[in-house]
């Protein structure tokens, strides 16, 4: 009997184990069930990462990223007045705008795994451009109508929605290199005409205005706060394949006649080419020039190293003007093109393979609505980069407005808009932007982008160290990994 008399405590211990496996199973079902249902589908606001639809038939599912505009900002504003000209016309059907969380590559995991799976139920997604021959590949995202990509939209963004002949996505938003400066640190440099302004400069030009800014440093003109003539996205991610492209594009070792891929996505690039790529890249980070957090920075830090006075120049993004302009005031910000060549960026609107047939031709409607020449508009004036030459040069738009976002500044300046602005309207900016765009180029195009990136940005890194390698050594060894992660021709 002794010996049995563990049994008694093992069984109720069993016992409470079983109750508490059946409770967590409860609450894992409730919480799915809690994401498939939601407000209803009224477009009335973006959803925090939500994964799956309502079910509900007339609910159209838009998936993005986070907009730079901020929360209610102008995507959901252009979503909500299509809803309101759908519900004024009759239709049941209302699109619902959901954001989805983390970096652009979780995102891009989020919906690779959502729509391989059939898990989810997006309509639409807004895919980064450089994800369009990945989704048109996998056959995620339907073939679309090319009257979508009329002549209005700008060419180099309108090739981002095309692959293989056809066209998959239609450019929502662009984006763009661009070079901010500090005018006041040029001028103590003894920089009085610039050469920045809407017209591009070499890099040779800019190499001579760095040199400038350390000898105005040098005879103590200027703030204690500065440290370095520039700097940019070198931390080891996107950003840095972004400043590696553009070098190479630079001296003609990406695109054009000599590319890294070919139209199928194969890599056909030399060693050579990586050679004069990849030496280009190494002039651009001179370590006598460029900020040492520039190797660990990305977009938020960059900006807060530019804002604080620590440098006269930095490679952002267009949405950066708004930011920075907070603090910077006064004739402290200048924009200009980036020298030389920037790279492309910008959002997509695909339509998926699970969006219901019946609503396909609501679903065309909205992204025309979205993608039209007076959302364009809206979209440049809340501090995106159009993708519409009309957005640059035509007046007259109708745009909904931020309700956080008020023409008459409170008198505390927590409504101010933060954009300095034309008189009609535009960003001060848009000019320079609008030129950028014109001469940009493309990261190369692949169905594995995800592979030459990573593959890219790692052998980059090697360039951005304390001890950095020989960009001969480098060469020979990214040009066998690109080989091994990319269909070649061997």
């Amino acid at each position: 009997m002794g010996r049995l008399r563990p049994v008694a405590p093992l069984t109720a211990l069993l016992t409470v184990l079983t109750v508490l496996v059946v409770l967590v199973v409860l609450v894992v079902l409730a919480t799915v069930g809690g994401c498939t249902t939601g407000d209803g589908g009224s477009g009335g606001g973006a959803d925090d990462g939500a994964f799956t639809s309502d079910g509900d038939p007339n609910a159209i599912v838009i998936a993005s990223g986070r907009d730079i505009t901020g929360r209610g900002g102008v995507r959901q504003q252009l979503v909500d007045a299509w809803n309101e000209r759908s519900r004024r016309s009759g239709s049941p059907l209302r699109a619902r705008l959901v954001e989805l969380p983390g970096t652009a590559d979780q995102q891009r995991s989020q919906l690779l795994g959502a729509l391989q799976s059939g898990s989810s139920h997006y309509d639409v997604v807004n895919l980064d451009v450089t994800w369009v021959p990945e989704f048109a590949d996998g056959r995620l995202v339907r073939e679309l109508d090319d009257s979508l990509l009329d002549g209005d939209v700008l060419p180099s963004v309108a090739a981002t929605g095309r692959w293989r002949g056809s066209t998959y996505a239609v450019p929502f938003n662009s984006d763009v290199g661009l070079l901010y400066y500090r005018p006041d640190y040029l001028r103590a440099a003894g920089v009085n005409a610039p050469g920045l302004g809407p017209e591009p400069t070499t890099w040779v030009g800019f190499r001579n205005l760095k040199q400038a800014v350390l000898r105005a440093h040098g005879r103590g003109e200027l703030p204690a706060a500065y440290a370095m003539p520039w700097t940019t996205q070198l931390s080891s991610y996107e950003g840095l394949t972004v400043n590696g492209i553009e070098a190479f594009a630079t001296v003609g070792a990406s695109g054009g006649d000599a590319p890294l891929v070919d139209d199928e996505g194969r890599y056909v690039g030399t060693e050579e080419q990586l050679r004069l790529g990849l030496g280009e890249f190494t002039r651009r980070i001179d370590r006598a020039y460029t900020l040492d957090s520039a190797q660990e920075s990305d977009e938020a830090r960059l900006l807060a190293d530019f804002a604080a006075g620590k440098t006269a120049f930095l490679r952002h993004w267009p949405y950066a003007y708004g930011v920075l302009h907070q603090d910077l005031r006064d004739g402290r910000l200048g924009l200009a093109a980036l020298p030389g060549k920037a790279v492309l960026g910008g959002q997509n609107l695909a339509v998926t393979r699970h969006a219901p047939a019946q609503n396909l031709d609501a679903i065309e409607d909205l992204l025309r609505f979205l993608t039209g020449r007076n959302s364009e508009r809206c979209l440049l004036e809340a501090g995106f980069a159009a993708t519409r030459a009309s957005a640059y040069e035509e007046d007259g738009a109708r745009c909904p407005r931020n309700p956080a976002r008020s023409a008459t500044p409170s008198p505390t300046g927590e409504d101010a808009d933060p954009m300095p602005r034309t008189e009609d309207g535009r960003p001060r900016s848009y000019a320079v932007v609008r030129k950028a765009l014109h001469s940009a180029v493309l990261r190369p195009r692949t169905p594995l982008y995800g592979a030459f990136t990573q593959v890219f940005a790692d052998h980059l890194s090697r360039l951005t160290g304390d001890d950095p390698d020989a960009p001969e050594e480098v060469a020979r060894d990214l040009h066998r990994a690109l080989r091994r992660a990319l269909p070649a021709d061997r």
